[in-house]
Order: structure tokens, then C-alpha cells, then sequence
């Protein structure tokens, strides 16, 4: 039902808005809105009370340092980035980076090939990760670089652990440990790409030392530098590069030629002991080589085996195994014999091929281990046993055949060392006595027999422009008519005297410098008696020469020299036997008159039961040099002994200390050797004197002996070839 009452108008919305849209007019309230955002914008960061001043201050500069950083950095990696890009661009590649030796290598051969000397930066074949034992390469990261794999040359934790490290024992933050990884290893091992200029650098060691140095700058160019060699190679050829150019103790560049020069087996072989063994002398190669100190660099293998375990290259019970039994060195690197005989090697041979050569050399020499070993051996027991504690007193010995081929060689009572003072070959010191058995010879070969008498009497001589010299004994005493071999054997100075003016001071001294005697000679009398200077090594060839029946030789070491990877030797020698200077009949009566001397005479200290020998004692004025050099059928020896400031020696002679090293060295040479007769004449019966005293011009028997020239003949052959050769043949 509808309400009633008049109809109620439409209910109608307002038009709010005409047609034309009028301006709106602002309210108040939209005034004071609008710009209230801006204005709470704009007031944000003002401070507020006194307060908010320091904190506004702060906030700033942060915002400042963040803007400003964000930039360097930005700059800084862009030119690290070209810097990397650079280097990475312009490095060599692989095969130049793994050969940075400035010299070549020596490596010398003993007679039966074996290896027992280096010289020079050995390097040994080229090997690579797949090549190397596998024991080598995990030892080298376990020990050096643990995350080798996983950075990308550099390594912030190792960086920040060495920086604490070094902090925490008191040094700068970059001396001492580097936190270097073995990118950045080799970074170094290649001097940051700048390779050795003799004309830049005054030598190696001051090229090295800059390519060691540690400045901070240096460091900064070494990461970079790494990282390019990251970009450049993968990891394994980094590896590659490290194993053949780290550097390893005695001159070993590479570990190929450490494994040859510690254990005499290539790197492939390594087992874990000797792998760890290397890997471990790289922090401090000189400190933690095992020719240095074997226990300690034993222990430090030890160290690594266990890193090896604990990062699981080994398991426990292998790590225990080798630990227990440590690498040890190879008999050559264990005798370290022979440096007497590797530096005159080197140094008797062309400098080229030897001290400066720019390529890889092997040298097989005469030398003989065993024999070595004897003769090092009876230096230091004599030394022990029979000098006092204290004394400075010095020694030198040589061994060789009868053609000169040297078998063993000691300079001094040091006989591990390299680049000593070799007193053998170096040292001329006057000869004493032990030049008389050139005296003898030039007579024997003139006409003088073993069994001729001489007159031992005081006896005086006229020296022009010296006047009169009287020789005595060493005795002070005189013994008649005695035979010459008994004034060998007894070493009488007045018979070598009157026996050397018999048959010419000349043709004494053209015997012994035939014989090898190379050092100038004594013009006077006193030549008889060893007045003159000679070196050991001269003197033991010279009596070679008396027991190869009186040929000269000239001693010798080398007998091939190759170049590795060539197959025809540069160089080659047989034997050292010359022309002939006395005749073999003379030779043989001269050895079995030296043979009294150690039968009867002054070198009864060499002898030795069951084996002949024959030799002759030498003490010059004053003791100062004490000689003795004898002969088997088989090997020369000469042992000399004194001081180095010509001081005289104290209660010895050459019958004394100097026979006793011989004898102990020839026990051992000869141990595995069949006693062989000397080459000598055997007479029946000793001589006996009839009345006669005979010279050169009274001969028994009519004439000298035949079978060989004699030095007068020699002379006069010569003589007579120059006037032909002026005057036409007849």
C-alpha cells in the first residue's frame, strides 16, 4: 500500500560538475599535503640537537670513502686485469720455461761409468705430472700448496696466515713467511719473466738475489704475474714447470736430476720416503739436503710424509711404513769421494767444456771408487790415530797405473769438499830424497850397475859463484865403500852427490824432466838431493815411468768427453806412455835397488807381507816436506805431507807418517787383488865389494847395457840431428 499524501519529488544525485569543469579551488588542507613529503625528504639526514653533528659527519665521510673505493677498485682491477692480460700475452711457451740454466752442467763418469761427481746446474731429462712418480707430485702440494688446485694463483687465507705468523714472532708482515703459493713459486723460479743478461747482471748469485728479493712491490707484480700464468697454463703444466726448474741443493735444477743426484734413480721412480725426501728440502735446499745433514733432512721428510697422510695421499699404515725406513743416499752420493779429482779434471781441461760451458757435458774419467775410498780412508785414520789433536799439519796422496791413468787423488786431510785448495796438484814443494832415483837412473842407463861400489866420505864441491858446499848425511856419519844399491836403499846423500858429478848435473836433469819432472830443475849439485820444487802428481808420474820399464808418461784422468744427446765423443784418451827415457834393463836394476828401500831400508814402514814393493822416502832441510812414493806391480802411489806455510814438521820424515799412510792406503787397494812379482832383476846374493870403485868411465864388464839409449846418446843424437838439419847430411 502506497503512503498517502502528495506525491514525494524523484530523489536525485547532484550534479557535481557542470559541463564545463570549474577550477577547483585548493583546499587547505591539499596546500599543506603536497610538498610535506619533500620536505620530510630533504630533512632526513640533518642532524638533530648537538648530538647528531658528529654522526652526520661520520655517515659522510663513510659514504664518501665508499663512493671513492668502489671507483679505485674498479680502476685498480681494470689494470690488473691489462697487466695479467699482458703478461699472459707476451710469456714463452712451455717448453722455453722449463729450461732457465745460464750454464750448462758437467757430469763426471769414475772408469766403470758410475756417476760420482757434478758440476755446474745439473739438470736432469724433462719430466711432467704424468711422468714423475706420482708420490713426487702429491708430496710437492701436501708440503707446498695444499689448495694448489682450487685457487687461482693466489691464496688470501695462506697470505693473512703468514702475515699473522711473521707478526707473531717479531718480524715485518712480509719477512719471512710469504704465503706464497706454488704458482707464485714458480713466478720466482721464472723472475717474473725477465731472463739473465751477463752485460745487466755483475754475475748469477746478484741476478738471483733480485729475483728472490721481497719488497712490496715485488710481491704486487708476482701475484700479477701469477694470475697470468694461470690464465696462460693450466695447473699441471705449472707443475710441469716446477719440477724441472726448482732448485734442489749440489747444483740440481729439476728434480729428474736431484733423484740421480741423491739416489742415482730417475724421478719416476721415486717411492714415497725419497719423493718426500725432495719435497721437503725446497723451503731451505742447503739447510735440508741430505749430502748436508741425512738425520735432519730425514726428519723433515718425515714431516711431509705426514702431511701426506692427513690430506690423503697416504694412508696411515704407508705414512708409518716410511717413516720408519727413510730414503737414503746412493753410494756416489754417500762416499762424496773423488773432489779432489773432479776439480783438477775440470780444471786441466779447456774452461769451454768445463767451468763456463753453456751446454750439458759427461766426462768419463780413470778415476777407480774403490781405490779412492782406500786412499781417503788411510788420510783420516792416520790422521786420527797418529797426529795430535790440534795440529795443522797437512797431507796429499795420489794413486795410478804405471801409464799415467790417475785412479785416485786427495788434496788434503779434508776430503769432502769442492773447489779446495788441492794440494796434489797445485802445492810444489821441494822433493827431498825422493828425487834420488833419478840420479840413480841417469846412471844405470849410462853404465853403472846395482852392484857398483862408492866412496861414502866426507866430500866437498866448488860452486861457481858460491864456493864450496859439503853435503852431509842425514845421519851426520859416513860408511865406507858402499854398493849404490845400499846407498839408495839408505838413502845416503854424499854417494847421490859424487854419483850425479859423475855422470853430469845435465843429464840428471834431462832424465827427470824426460820422466816428467816439468818444475824448473836446481843448476847446482844440490839438484842430487831434491833441492828442487815439484808437485806430487808430477812426481808419482815420473816414477811411473821407472815401473813401466823407463818410458815417460804423462798422467791423465779423462778418457772421453761427449755432449749429452750426442753419440761420438768431442774427446778421447788411451794412455799416457811416452818415448822411452832409460832402457829397461837400467829401469829393472832401479827397481830392485828401490825395492831395499823397503825391504832394508828407510821405508820399512811400507812394507806389507806377501806383497813387493819398491819406493824411496823424501825429507827436505828442516823437515819441512816428509815424501813417500812406491810401487806394486799394479799402481803408484805418492803420498806427500807438511804444512801450508812451509812450518817444519815435528818428529816426521817421509820413512815415517808418509809410509804409514801408504801402507794403510795399498792394504786397501790391494785387498781384491792377486799379489803380482815386480818387474825388477833378481839377483842371488847381495854385493860384495872387491877393492874397486867404479865410475862411468871404468865399466864392468866393458860397456853399459844394452837394449836401450842412453842419455848421452840422446843428447849427442839430437846434437848431431840440428847440424844436419844446418849443414846438410854430412
Amino acid at each position: 500500500m502506497s503512503p498517502s499524501g502528495p506525491k514525494r519529488p524523484k530523489l536525485v544525485a547532484d550534479k557535481r560538475y557542470s559541463k564545463k569543469k570549474p577550477a577547483a579551488k585548493p583546499s587547505a588542507r591539499r596546500k599543506t599535503r603536497k610538498p610535506a613529503p619533500k620536505r620530510t625528504r630533504r630533512n632526513t639526514g640533518r642532524p638533530k640537537g648537538i648530538l647528531g653533528w658528529p654522526i652526520f659527519l661520520i655517515g659522510w665521510v663513510l659514504r664518501l670513502i665508499w663512493r671513492l673505493t668502489w671507483k679505485a677498485a674498479a680502476v685498480v682491477a681494470l689494470i690488473i686485469g691489462i697487466a695479467v692480460f699482458y703478461f699472459a700475452a707476451t710469456m714463452p711457451e712451455l717448453n722455453a720455461l722449463l729450461d732457465g740454466r745460464a750454464k750448462g752442467s758437467v757430469t763426471i763418469l769414475d772408469r766403470y761409468g758410475a756417476v760420482y761427481a757434478w758440476r755446474g746446474d745439473q739438470r736432469g731429462r724433462t719430466i711432467n705430472t704424468e711422468t714423475a712418480s706420482p708420490y713426487l707430485t702429491d708430496a710437492i702440494i701436501a708440503s707446498e700448496d695444499k689448495r694448489f688446485y682450487n685457487h687461482f694463483g693466489l691464496s688470501p687465507r695462506g697470505i693473512a696466515s703468514a702475515i699473522r705468523i711473521n707478526l707473531s714472532e717479531g718480524r715485518g708482515p712480509l719477512s719471512g713467511h710469504g704465503g706464497s703459493t706454488l704458482t707464485q713459486q714458480v713466478a720466482k723460479l721464472l723472475c717474473l719473466g725477465v731472463p739473465f743478461d751477463p752485460n745487466e747482471w755483475k754475475n748469477e748469485a746478484a741476478y738471483e738475489a733480485d729475483c728472490r728479493q721481497g719488497s712490496l712491490r715485488r710481491k704486487i707484480k708476482e701475484a700479477v704475474y701469477a694470475m697470468a700464468l694461470e690464465t696462460k697454463f693450466t695447473k699441471d703444466e705449472i707443475l710441469t714447470i716446477y719440477l724441472n726448474r726448482a732448485y734442489l741443493g749440489a747444483g740440481s735444477h729439476g728434480f729428474d736430476a736431484a733423484a740421480q743426484r741423491y739416489f742415482a734413480i730417475p724421478a719416476s721412480e721415486l717411492n714415497p720416503a725419497q719423493a718426500a725426501m725432495l719435497a721437503g728440502m725446497l723451503p731451505k735446499p742447503s739447510v735440508y739436503a741430505p749430502t748436508a745433514n741425512l738425520k735432519r733432512s730425514q726428519d723433515r721428510a718425515a714431516t711431509v710424509l705426514r702431511l701426506m697422510s692427513e690430506q690423503g695421499y697416504l694412508s696411515n699404515d704407508q705414512a708409518t711404513k716410511f717413516q720408519a725406513n727413510p730414503a737414503t743416499l746412493s753410494t756416489a752420493a754417500k762416499a762424496q769421494a773423488g773432489g779432489y779429482f773432479a776439480d783438477w779434471i775440470m780444471g786441466d781441461l779447456p774452461a769451454f767444456l768445463t767451468r763456463k760451458t753453456t751446454e750439458d757435458v759427461i766426462i768419463k774419467t780413470t778415476l777407480d771408487p774403490r781405490i779412492q775410498t782406500a786412499a781417503e780412508n788411510a788420510m783420516t785414520k792416520i790422521f786420527e790415530t797418529k797426529v795430535s789433536s790440534g795440529s795443522e799439519a797437512e797431507a796429499a796422496i795420489v794413486v795410478m797405473s804405471s801409464d799415467g791413468a790417475v785412479r785416485g787423488m786427495v788434496g788434503g786431510r779434508e776430503t769432502k769438499v769442492t773447489g779446495a785448495f788441492n794440494r796434489a796438484t797445485q802445492a810444489k814443494r821441494q822433493t827431498g830424497s825422493a828425487f834420488k832415483p833419478f840420479v840413480y837412473a841417469a846412471a844405470l842407463d849410462m853404465g853403472y850397475r846395482w852392484d857398483d861400489f862408492i866412496l861414502d866420505e866426507p866430500y866437498c864441491v866448488n860452486v861457481p859463484g858460491s864456493g864450496q858446499w859439503c853435503p852431509k848425511n842425514y845421519t851426520r856419519k859416513h860408511y865406507g865403500n858402499v854398493s849404490l844399491t845400499e846407498a839408495l836403499a839408505r838413502s845416503l846423500n854424499i854417494p847421490a852427490v859424487k854419483v850425479a858429478q859423475d855422470v853430469g848435473l845435465e843429464a840428471v836433469r834431462s832424465v827427470a824432466s824426460m820422466f816428467g819432472i816439468e818444475s824448473d830443475l836446481a843448476a847446482g849439485p844440490a839438484l842430487a838431493l831434491g833441492a828442487s820444487e815439484s808437485t806430487l802428481l808430477e812426481t808419482t808420474g815420473a816414477f811411473s815411468g821407472i815401473l813401466n820399464g823407463g818410458s815417460a808418461v804423462i798422467p791423465y784422468g779423462l778418457t772421453e768427453l761427449s755432449l749429452v744427446g750426442e753419440s761420438d765423443p768431442l774427446m778421447t784418451q788411451s794412455g799416457g806412455i811416452g818415448e822411452r827415457v832409460i832402457s829397461q834393463q837400467a829401469a829393472q836394476q832401479l827397481v830392485y835397488m828401490m825395492s831395499r828401500v823397503v825391504e832394508a831400508g828407510t821405508g820399512g814402514r811400507a812394507k806389507i807381507d806377501g806383497l813387493e814393493i819398491a819406493g824411496k822416502t823424501g825429507t827436505t832441510n828442516s823437515s819441512r816436506d816428509a815424501w813417500f812414493i812406491g810401487f806394486t806391480a799394479e799402481y803408484v802411489m805418492g803420498v806427500w805431507m807438511g804444512y801450508d806455510d812451509n812450518t817444519p814438521l815435528k818428529g816426521v820424515t817421509g820413512g815415517g807418517l808418509p809410509a804409514e799412510i801408504w801402507r794403510e792406503a795399498m792394504v786397501g787397494i790391494q785387498s781384491e787383488l792377486v799379489p803380482t812379482p815386480l818387474p825388477m832383476i833378481r839377483p842371488g846374493a847381495a854385493p860384495q865389494f872387491n877393492g874397486q870403485v867404479f865410475s862411468s868411465e871404468g865399466q864392468r864388464g866393458g860397456g853399459r847395457p844394452q837394449g836401450g839409449q842412453s842419455v848421452g846418446e840422446a843428447v849427442e843424437d839430437a846434437f848431431i840431428g840440428v847440424l844436419r838439419s844446418i849443414f846438410g847430411k854430412n
